[in-house]
């Protein structure tokens, strides 16, 4: 069920969606890795999976079209597709890539690497950026396929590549942070953290800006950079390792941090806490004891986040208090949540999708594609949802109020 915690909130917090990663002006001008669980990051907490109940429905989940990509393979890479104006790109772990119209699911052309795939894909002013198992950064243009440059980092690359306007700043699995040129692949700097022997089969994507980027480790550090020369800027430690064994002191950040244009900066951690603290200098602004190797989703003065245990929650986005708990899907290895239209949309390990109204955390709907779960990060251009189910297909949704005309 969904706990309301007590104490009132504005719900027109909800409305304000805060634009991320924007300039924040003047910023401050290897051993051998033993990894566990899968790559997409579904994390085995030993909870066990709540049984689903039958829900009042009132929001219905419609299929428009789906598309086969190709499997995730048994390790489920987490090759998130991207979306460019009416265009879907998505690959499966084999390095068959595919553009497709969103509209429609009507394949506009595919093309087919030498290497395997293991990033998700960014897509940006006509290029698509990718990273690969043996280590490599690949550049294609959106247009055709085409490869524009490639270039070798220092590992397998997991975590899609992020960009400023002048570089792609990639994290690599063995904790290493490149920056390329985004024109010529050239490198410019490296940054190599400490590593733990045993990890998260999974990498946090850096945010990266303009001045800066930010970046978490699997040390349970979280760091700013100079882009310019690859200074760090300032380091803070998120999570503490603690318990006996090297399970329970794993201490991974492998979400996203979250930036906002007011300089705030949002991480979950693994055995830690979700943070907030200023970008500027990486004082710490509130924090709360919460296991998460998830991406939080800002909106407004809501931070939602999903639970190493499969809770989905809201929190108050300037103290950090909870609001409400959806604890239904306990121990459903969710994925990361995407924000659509007032409603938080997860995947689960039985290949469900959950509607979820993102004001009370109430249950509003739910569809089952199947394909051996969905431990990707649904999609949203704003108006639908595109889930990847893990055996490769893409299926796009319309979510429609039961009581709304068709």
């Amino acid at each position: 069920m969904s706990t309301l915690e007590n104490g009132s909130f504005s719900h027109s917090g909800l409305k304000r969606v805060a634009l991320m990663a924007k300039p924040l002006g003047a910023l401050l001008c290897a051993t051998s890795l033993v990894v566990l669980a899968g790559c997409s990051g579904n994390v085995q907490t030993g909870t066990q999976p709540r049984e689903l109940t039958t829900i009042d429905q009132t929001v219905k989940v419609e299929g428009m079209w789906s598309q086969g990509i190709g499997s995730l393979t048994r390790a489920r890479y987490p090759i998130t597709p991207a979306i460019s104006g009416d265009t879907i790109y998505a690959s499966d772990a084999e390095g068959n890539i595919k553009a497709i119209n969103r509209n429609n699911g009507q394949i506009k052309w595919e093309k087919r690497l030498d290497t395997p795939i293991s990033s998700g894909l960014t897509a940006d002013s006509g290029q698509l950026f990718v990273g690969t198992r043996n280590g490599e950064v690949i550049v294609f243009s959106e247009d055709n396929g085409d490869i524009v440059w490639r270039s070798r980092v220092s590992s397998e690359v997991i975590a899609p590549p992020q960009l400023n306007s002048g570089q792609v700043v990639v994290q690599s699995v063995d904790g290493t942070l490149t920056a390329l040129d985004r024109f010529t692949g050239d490198e410019q700097w490296l940054y190599a953290s400490s590593q733990p022997a045993l990890t998260l089969r999974g990498t946090g994507a850096p945010r990266t800006i303009d001045p800066v980027s930010f970046a978490g480790f699997a040390n349970g550090r979280l760091a700013a950079f100079d882009n310019r020369s690859g200074q760090q800027l300032w380091d803070l430690r998120v999570a503490v390792p603690q318990g006996r064994t090297e399970v329970e002191q794993l201490v991974d950040l492998d979400g996203q941090p979250v930036l906002t244009q007011d300089g705030r900066l949002f991480v979950t951690s693994y055995n830690g806490r979700v943070m907030a603290l200023d970008a500027r200098n990486g004082q710490p602004l509130w924090d709360r004891e919460q296991s998460s190797y998830h991406t939080p989703v800002l909106v407004g003065d809501y931070l939602f986040t999903v639970t190493a245990d499969s809770h989905i929650m809201a929190l108050d986005a300037n103290n950090g208090r909870v609001i409400w708990n959806q604890d239904a899907l306990e121990g459903r290895s969710l994925s990361a949540p995407v924000f659509v239209d007032n409603k938080l949309v997860v995947g689960d390990y039985q290949g469900y999708l959950h509607v979820i109204d993102a004001q009370s955390g109430e249950q509003e709907g739910r569809a089952h594609p199947g394909g051996d779960g969905i431990s990707i990060t649904p999609l949203t251009d704003g108006n639908h949802v595109f889930a990847l189910t893990n055996d490769g297909e893409l299926i796009a949704y319309a979510l429609r109020d039961m009581d709304s005309p068709q």
